[in-house]
């Protein structure tokens, strides 16, 4: 499937500025805001919000800048629950709305939806055989 950003004029600045704003939120969320407080120390919020920037910064402009497997750590981290991504995703998309063009917002909002879809997934098969999920 084609890169649906590849269309639009966006900067690393913008990705680094709506990453900055989106996790100045999760930490002020009361259902996200703990989980990431139990996986990122106080003063370890620059370096994360730095990977996470490269890895926008590859999905989106294919700068090869990020290194790593978000899947296998979301799998890992047994706090990350399926019920956290449709908070995690409204505050994303609110934060791009607020920060990049209407048509920008909305081609990286496709995006991050479809990798959601992804980890999903894959807390689907961490999750044990005879446990029905929870969807709010």
């Amino acid at each position: 499937m084609a890169n649906p950003l590849k269309q639009f004029d966006i900067t690393e600045d913008e990705i680094t500025q709506v990453v900055t704003a989106f996790y100045a939120r999760v930490r002020k969320d009361p259902e996200l805001g703990p989980v990431f407080a139990a996986h990122i120390a106080a003063d370890g919020w620059p370096a994360h919000e730095a990977k996470i920037v490269g890895f926008w910064s590859n999905a989106i402009l294919r700068t090869r800048s990020y290194s790593g497997n978000p899947m296998q750590v979301h799998m890992a981290a047994t706090d990350v629950q399926d019920v956290h991504f449709p908070v995690w995703l409204g505050l994303f998309d609110t934060v791009l709305a607020e920060c990049l063009p209407e048509s920008t917002a909305r081609a990286w909002s496709a995006l991050a939806h479809r990798i959601s879809r992804g980890f999903l997934y894959g807390l689907e098969i961490r999750r044990p055989a005879d446990e029905v999920p929870v969807f709010r």
